[in-house]
């Protein structure tokens, strides 16, 4: 990606993160960006893999997610300040994309501590495996890995497990379908988190089996907002994996 496209998208998400309570328009992205309302939809896409719009609202409820874990605001407070007039369209569009609702994020301090369950779960489909692989010599905390069905992570993923550093995994009875898969570091003692992309990935029949490699690397401006409720490592026996090991993808219960 040039240069230019990507320090004008920068400029349009800065502004974003700036007015995250404020109406925005395309037209007021596409100014900061010092571009036609058009042409910068197309380069903001390009850049980031999703629309300028959707990419706005990832970043509010992003910032909901942080205020409602680390501030004593209402709910009602939190919406308003991340630009919902409505507390109910607030908390609905919240559970879709975070996975539960923004008073029981809160009371599990930021965690999803339910099963693993999927509605794509099924006998037969197809095998991912791969490795996520380290970047240099940072400290890694515990991973996160999930498939997802769009380009921002959210909701609950199709297959997803936590483990303990970076290594090999596999996913099994993955469905026919378009897939995202993302991996994500808690960050370590100052830390910057680190995430890992891979896709899309196709699976066509079931049986197929598909390799898909993750590379860490420092969250960059550029990434979708991660909006899905990380799983309570106790929920999938992470304590009980020795560091760096094999980890197989839980099916949904």
């Amino acid at each position: 990606m040039d240069s230019v496209s990507e320090r004008a998208v920068g400029r349009a998400i800065d502004v974003m993160v700036a007015n995250l309570g404020e109406p925005l328009t395309i037209d007021d992205m596409a100014a900061s960006a010092m571009f036609s309302k058009f042409h910068f939809t197309r380069v903001f896409q390009r850049v980031t893999g999703v629309s300028p719009g959707r990419f706005l609202s990832a970043l509010r409820l992003e910032e909901a997610k942080k205020l409602l874990v680390s501030t004593p605001w209402t709910v009602a407070d939190i919406s308003h300040r991340v630009g919902y007039n409505s507390i109910g369209t607030f908390s609905s569009r919240f559970k879709s994309s975070v996975g539960v609702s923004p008073t029981e994020y809160r009371r599990l301090g930021g965690r999803d501590v339910r099963s693993p369950r999927s509605p794509y779960d099924r006998p037969g489909g197809a095998t991912i495996h791969g490795q996520v692989m380290p970047a240099g010599d940072r400290e890694i905390g515990v991973l996160f890995i999930g498939l997802f069905p769009d380009r921002i992570p959210q909701g609950r993923p199709t297959r997803c497990a936590t483990r303990r550093g970076p290594g090999r995994f596999v996913m099994e009875h993955v469905p026919a379908g378009t897939w995202h898969m993302m991996a994500h570091s808690e960050p370590v003692g100052g830390s910057p988190m680190l995430v890992g992309i891979e896709g899309p990935i196709v699976v066509h029949h079931d049986g197929d089996r598909l390799l898909a490699n993750l590379c860490l690397r420092p969250r960059s401006v550029f990434d979708p907002p991660i909006l899905t409720a990380p799983l309570n490592s106790r929920a999938l026996n992470v304590q009980h994996l020795p560091l760096n090991a094999d980890v197989v993808m839980p099916a949904a219960a």
